[in-house]
Protein backbone atom coordinates (compact mmCIF):
# COMPACT_ATOMS: atom_id res chain seq x y z
CA UNK A 1 0.00 0.00 0.00
CA UNK A 2 1.27 3.37 -1.00
CA UNK A 3 2.38 6.21 2.04
CA UNK A 4 0.77 9.39 2.24
CA UNK A 5 3.53 11.94 2.32
CA UNK A 6 2.16 14.66 4.89
CA UNK A 7 5.59 16.64 4.27
CA UNK A 8 6.41 17.00 1.30
CA UNK A 9 10.32 16.66 0.47
CA UNK A 10 11.22 19.28 -1.81
CA UNK A 11 14.75 18.88 -3.70
CA UNK A 12 15.93 21.86 -1.37
CA UNK A 13 14.74 19.81 1.75
CA UNK A 14 15.81 16.81 0.31
CA UNK A 15 19.50 18.08 -0.03
CA UNK A 16 18.76 19.60 3.26
CA UNK A 17 18.57 16.17 4.70
CA UNK A 18 20.88 14.55 3.25
CA UNK A 19 23.45 16.86 4.24
CA UNK A 20 22.64 16.41 7.82
CA UNK A 21 22.46 12.68 7.65
CA UNK A 22 26.37 13.12 7.13
CA UNK A 23 26.84 15.33 9.42
CA UNK A 24 24.55 13.51 11.82
CA UNK A 25 26.91 10.18 10.88
CA UNK A 26 30.02 12.19 11.64
CA UNK A 27 28.73 13.45 14.76
CA UNK A 28 28.05 9.94 16.11
CA UNK A 29 31.36 8.23 15.14
CA UNK A 30 33.85 11.11 16.32
CA UNK A 31 35.48 8.75 18.13
CA UNK A 32 37.07 7.51 15.07
CA UNK A 33 37.71 11.26 14.04
CA UNK A 34 38.47 13.28 16.87
CA UNK A 35 40.34 12.04 20.08
CA UNK A 36 39.17 13.46 23.22
CA UNK A 37 40.94 15.99 24.67
CA UNK A 38 41.81 17.37 21.51
CA UNK A 39 39.88 20.55 22.28
CA UNK A 40 40.98 21.18 25.32
CA UNK A 41 38.65 18.81 27.49
CA UNK A 42 38.26 14.96 27.07
CA UNK A 43 34.82 16.03 27.15
CA UNK A 44 34.71 19.05 25.06
CA UNK A 45 34.03 16.54 21.40
CA UNK A 46 30.84 15.26 22.40
CA UNK A 47 29.61 18.89 23.66
CA UNK A 48 30.89 20.10 20.41
CA UNK A 49 28.75 17.61 18.24
CA UNK A 50 26.10 18.01 20.14
CA UNK A 51 25.85 21.12 19.90
CA UNK A 52 26.18 21.08 15.80
CA UNK A 53 23.30 18.27 15.72
CA UNK A 54 21.28 20.89 17.28
CA UNK A 55 21.94 23.37 14.59
CA UNK A 56 21.43 21.03 11.94
CA UNK A 57 18.41 19.71 13.65
CA UNK A 58 17.21 23.77 13.54
CA UNK A 59 18.16 23.92 9.79
CA UNK A 60 15.91 21.14 8.94
CA UNK A 61 13.08 21.66 10.73
CA UNK A 62 13.19 25.70 9.76
CA UNK A 63 13.11 24.06 5.95
CA UNK A 64 10.30 21.54 6.29
CA UNK A 65 8.31 24.41 8.13
CA UNK A 66 8.71 27.23 5.37
CA UNK A 67 7.21 24.67 2.36
CA UNK A 68 6.95 21.35 3.63
CA UNK A 69 4.54 21.08 5.79
CA UNK A 70 1.03 22.77 5.77
CA UNK A 71 -1.51 23.16 9.23
CA UNK A 72 -3.33 19.50 9.02
CA UNK A 73 0.19 17.65 9.22
CA UNK A 74 1.36 20.29 11.68
CA UNK A 75 -1.89 19.14 13.74
CA UNK A 76 -1.22 15.21 13.25
CA UNK A 77 2.89 15.87 14.63
CA UNK A 78 1.73 17.82 17.49
CA UNK A 79 -1.17 14.62 18.12
CA UNK A 80 1.89 11.98 17.89
CA UNK A 81 4.22 13.54 19.66
CA UNK A 82 2.32 14.23 22.67
CA UNK A 83 1.70 9.98 21.87
CA UNK A 84 5.14 9.43 22.08
CA UNK A 85 5.92 11.45 24.98
CA UNK A 86 3.32 9.98 27.11
CA UNK A 87 4.29 6.34 25.77
CA UNK A 88 8.10 6.87 26.78
CA UNK A 89 8.26 7.04 30.43
CA UNK A 90 5.81 4.07 30.52
CA UNK A 91 8.66 1.99 29.92
CA UNK A 92 11.84 3.94 29.69
CA UNK A 93 14.76 2.55 32.20
CA UNK A 94 12.95 -1.03 32.95
CA UNK A 95 15.37 -3.71 30.81
CA UNK A 96 15.95 -1.49 27.60
CA UNK A 97 12.32 -1.65 27.27
CA UNK A 98 11.59 0.90 24.86
CA UNK A 99 7.45 1.95 23.58
CA UNK A 100 8.00 4.95 22.18
CA UNK A 101 9.66 3.67 18.74
CA UNK A 102 6.42 1.19 17.38
CA UNK A 103 4.57 4.50 16.85
CA UNK A 104 7.34 6.49 15.66
CA UNK A 105 7.67 3.37 13.11
CA UNK A 106 4.36 3.06 11.66
CA UNK A 107 4.26 7.03 11.44
CA UNK A 108 6.77 6.89 9.58
CA UNK A 109 5.45 4.12 6.98
CA UNK A 110 2.08 6.19 6.82
CA UNK A 111 3.22 9.46 6.35
CA UNK A 112 6.65 9.34 5.04
CA UNK A 113 10.43 9.76 5.80
CA UNK A 114 9.73 13.91 6.07
CA UNK A 115 7.07 13.28 8.92
CA UNK A 116 9.25 10.01 10.26
CA UNK A 117 12.20 12.57 10.75
CA UNK A 118 10.19 15.32 12.55
CA UNK A 119 8.42 13.50 15.07
CA UNK A 120 11.74 11.87 15.99
CA UNK A 121 13.08 15.32 16.62
CA UNK A 122 9.44 16.29 18.35
CA UNK A 123 8.70 13.13 20.28
CA UNK A 124 12.49 13.01 22.31
CA UNK A 125 12.52 16.75 22.59
CA UNK A 126 9.10 16.91 24.14
CA UNK A 127 9.73 13.53 26.18
CA UNK A 128 13.04 15.10 27.44
CA UNK A 129 10.88 18.19 28.88
CA UNK A 130 8.93 15.57 30.30
CA UNK A 131 10.90 13.29 32.22
CA UNK A 132 13.85 15.75 33.06
CA UNK A 133 16.04 14.19 30.86
CA UNK A 134 17.45 17.13 29.13
CA UNK A 135 21.61 16.60 28.60
CA UNK A 136 24.16 16.57 26.25
CA UNK A 137 22.67 13.09 25.25
CA UNK A 138 19.68 14.67 24.30
CA UNK A 139 20.75 15.40 20.70
CA UNK A 140 22.39 12.17 19.81
CA UNK A 141 18.97 10.38 21.16
CA UNK A 142 16.70 12.98 18.58
CA UNK A 143 18.93 12.48 15.43
CA UNK A 144 18.61 8.86 16.26
CA UNK A 145 14.57 8.61 16.39
CA UNK A 146 15.03 10.60 13.30
CA UNK A 147 16.90 8.21 11.69
CA UNK A 148 14.52 5.34 12.88
CA UNK A 149 11.53 7.59 11.40
CA UNK A 150 13.03 8.33 8.81
CA UNK A 151 14.08 5.11 6.97
CA UNK A 152 10.79 3.55 7.76
CA UNK A 153 9.34 5.67 5.24
CA UNK A 154 11.62 4.60 2.57
CA UNK A 155 10.53 1.45 2.92
CA UNK A 156 9.69 -1.16 -0.03
CA UNK A 157 5.83 -1.31 -0.62
CA UNK A 158 4.04 -4.19 0.94
CA UNK A 159 0.76 -5.04 2.25
CA UNK A 160 -1.19 -6.80 4.60
CA UNK A 161 0.62 -9.44 7.06
CA UNK A 162 3.55 -8.90 4.85
CA UNK A 163 3.81 -5.57 5.86
CA UNK A 164 3.24 -5.82 9.37
CA UNK A 165 5.64 -7.99 9.47
CA UNK A 166 8.32 -6.17 7.57
CA UNK A 167 7.56 -3.29 9.87
CA UNK A 168 8.11 -5.82 12.64
CA UNK A 169 11.41 -6.82 11.80
CA UNK A 170 12.17 -3.31 10.71
CA UNK A 171 11.11 -1.85 14.28
CA UNK A 172 13.50 -4.65 15.71
CA UNK A 173 16.60 -3.87 13.95
CA UNK A 174 15.98 -0.14 14.23
CA UNK A 175 15.73 -1.51 18.42
CA UNK A 176 19.70 -2.12 17.87
CA UNK A 177 20.91 0.43 15.55
CA UNK A 178 19.89 3.21 18.33
CA UNK A 179 21.26 1.61 20.81
CA UNK A 180 24.93 1.33 18.61
CA UNK A 181 24.99 4.73 17.52
CA UNK A 182 23.68 6.37 21.38
CA UNK A 183 26.69 4.29 22.69
CA UNK A 184 29.20 6.07 20.39
CA UNK A 185 28.68 9.28 21.85
CA UNK A 186 30.17 8.15 25.18
CA UNK A 187 31.87 5.10 24.50
CA UNK A 188 35.59 6.52 25.06
CA UNK A 189 35.03 7.48 28.79
CA UNK A 190 32.82 4.98 30.18
CA UNK A 191 35.72 2.48 30.79
CA UNK A 192 39.32 2.23 32.40
CA UNK A 193 41.81 3.07 29.42
CA UNK A 194 42.95 -0.05 30.39
CA UNK A 195 40.11 -2.10 29.98
CA UNK A 196 40.67 -4.21 26.33
CA UNK A 197 37.53 -3.04 24.98
CA UNK A 198 37.87 0.75 25.87
CA UNK A 199 38.62 3.13 23.43
CA UNK A 200 42.51 3.84 23.09
CA UNK A 201 43.57 6.88 21.21
CA UNK A 202 45.64 6.10 18.16
CA UNK A 203 44.56 3.25 17.03
CA UNK A 204 44.23 2.05 13.77
CA UNK A 205 40.86 1.88 12.88
CA UNK A 206 40.54 -1.74 12.29
CA UNK A 207 41.45 -2.44 15.65
CA UNK A 208 39.41 0.69 17.49
CA UNK A 209 36.43 -1.08 15.73
CA UNK A 210 36.04 -4.30 16.63
CA UNK A 211 37.06 -2.22 20.61
CA UNK A 212 33.85 -0.90 19.84
CA UNK A 213 31.63 -3.87 18.78
CA UNK A 214 33.45 -5.80 21.85
CA UNK A 215 32.37 -3.23 24.12
CA UNK A 216 28.58 -2.80 22.40
CA UNK A 217 27.90 -6.66 23.00
CA UNK A 218 29.34 -7.02 26.47
CA UNK A 219 27.69 -3.39 27.83
CA UNK A 220 24.46 -2.83 25.66
CA UNK A 221 23.37 -6.39 23.82
CA UNK A 222 20.85 -7.09 26.49
CA UNK A 223 19.21 -3.50 26.75
CA UNK A 224 19.25 -3.21 23.07
CA UNK A 225 17.36 -6.45 22.60
CA UNK A 226 14.91 -5.63 25.23
CA UNK A 227 14.16 -2.63 22.97
CA UNK A 228 14.19 -4.55 20.09
CA UNK A 229 11.66 -7.42 20.92
CA UNK A 230 9.74 -4.44 22.69
CA UNK A 231 9.43 -2.80 19.26
CA UNK A 232 8.70 -6.20 17.36
CA UNK A 233 5.68 -7.17 19.49
CA UNK A 234 4.15 -4.02 19.99
CA UNK A 235 4.56 -3.82 15.92
CA UNK A 236 2.97 -6.77 15.75
CA UNK A 237 0.11 -6.64 17.91
CA UNK A 238 -0.65 -3.36 17.48
CA UNK A 239 0.82 -2.53 14.10
CA UNK A 240 -2.45 -3.53 11.63
CA UNK A 241 -5.15 -1.18 13.90
CA UNK A 242 -2.80 1.46 14.04
CA UNK A 243 -1.80 1.25 10.49
CA UNK A 244 -5.26 1.56 9.68
CA UNK A 245 -5.99 4.45 11.72
CA UNK A 246 -3.28 6.56 10.79
CA UNK A 247 -4.31 6.06 7.04
CA UNK A 248 -8.11 6.22 7.55
CA UNK A 249 -7.36 9.94 8.95
CA UNK A 250 -4.53 10.67 6.07
CA UNK A 251 -7.57 9.94 3.71
CA UNK A 252 -9.84 12.78 5.63
CA UNK A 253 -6.94 15.05 6.10
CA UNK A 254 -6.24 15.50 2.12
CA UNK A 255 -2.59 16.63 3.28
CA UNK A 256 -1.13 19.03 1.01
CA UNK A 257 -4.67 18.79 -1.10
CA UNK A 258 -5.19 22.47 -3.23
CA UNK A 259 -7.51 24.99 -1.62
CA UNK A 260 -9.97 26.31 -3.98
CA UNK A 261 -12.80 29.30 -3.12
CA UNK A 262 -15.72 29.40 -4.78
CA UNK A 263 -17.11 32.28 -6.00
CA UNK A 264 -19.70 34.25 -3.44
CA UNK A 265 -23.30 33.70 -4.49
CA UNK A 266 -25.08 36.83 -5.42
CA UNK A 267 -28.99 37.31 -5.72
CA UNK A 268 -29.15 37.08 -8.85
CA UNK A 269 -27.68 33.31 -8.66
CA UNK A 270 -29.86 31.94 -6.22
CA UNK A 271 -32.43 29.87 -7.42
CA UNK A 272 -36.72 31.18 -7.61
Amino acid sequence: MTTTAAIRLTPRIAVVMVLSAFLGIVAFFWPFVVAPGKFGSNYAPPLIFGVLLVLVLCVVLSEIAEGGIDSKALAMLGVLSAVNAALRPLGAGTAGIETVFFVLVLAGRVYGPGFGFTLGCTSLFASALITGGVGPWMPYQMFGCAFVGMLAGFLPRATGRREVLMLAVYGSLSGYLFGFLLNLSFWPFSLDPNSSIAYLPGLPFTEQWQRYIAFDIATSLGWDTGRAVTNFVCILLAGPAVLTTFRRAARKARFRAPVRFAEPRTADSEPT
